[in-house]
């Protein structure tokens, strides 16, 4: 089913909440844009009747949370916790694979370079403290890329570009045609070489 973790005062101090709804109301957790470096895990009411049919009905002690189907992946391992305190207390939800892509035959070209540039080419270039993302694709084969930290302004971008960030794409998604840079380098403040 799922690996989804609610530990005993999360479900407690979400039953309070939930006894204060006017009307019937579940929990929903999902992953707003999974799979990314912008993934967020989230956690939101949700009247009954207004979950989706293929969501994943977690039954917990006289409260009720589902799981969207289409997030179950990045939900995995998923601990979701209740740390009270003398200001109210603090509600964190963990989900250490939120922001792993994950492939299907059907992905989409955005899945598949954000799978490579996630798994492969971000690691090797965190090590100078940079990182490349995803900003769009354009005429459904040219992949908009920007980069940030210590690779923006760098002066080593252009071979990183090319010999790494490029020919690793390309040689694993062959609809990928062109490779643009919308970073602006002239900001050179973090940048690993100047």
């Amino acid at each position: 089913m799922s690996n989804v973790t609610v530990s005993e005062s999360a479900i407690t101090y979400l039953k309070d909440l939930l006894s204060s709804q006017e009307e019937p109301t579940n929990i929903k957790i999902f992953v707003s844009d999974p799979g990314t470096m912008n993934a967020e895990t989230c956690i939101v009411y949700c009247k009954v009747g207004e979950e989706e049919q293929d969501d994943i009905l977690m039954d917990l002690n006289e409260i009720s949370i589902y799981l969207e189907s289409e997030s179950l992946p990045f939900l995995e391992d998923c601990k979701v916790d209740y740390h009270p305190d003398k200001f109210g207390g603090q509600l964190t939800i963990r989900a250490p694979n939120a922001k792993v892509p994950s492939l299907k035959e059907d992905s989409s070209l955005e899945e598949k370079i954000n799978y490579f540039l996630y798994s492969e080419i971000n690691p090797s270039l965190a090590s100078h403290g940079g990182e490349v993302s995803l900003v769009e694709v354009i005429d459904s084969s040219k992949a908009v890329l920007r980069f940030g930290g210590g690779c923006q302004g760098c002066g080593m971008v252009d071979l990183t570009l090319k010999n790494g960030v490029e020919k690793t794409l390309k040689d694993n998604i062959p609809e990928i045609t062109e490779i643009v840079d919308s970073t602006d380098h002239s900001f050179k403040d973090n940048a690993f070489y100047k």
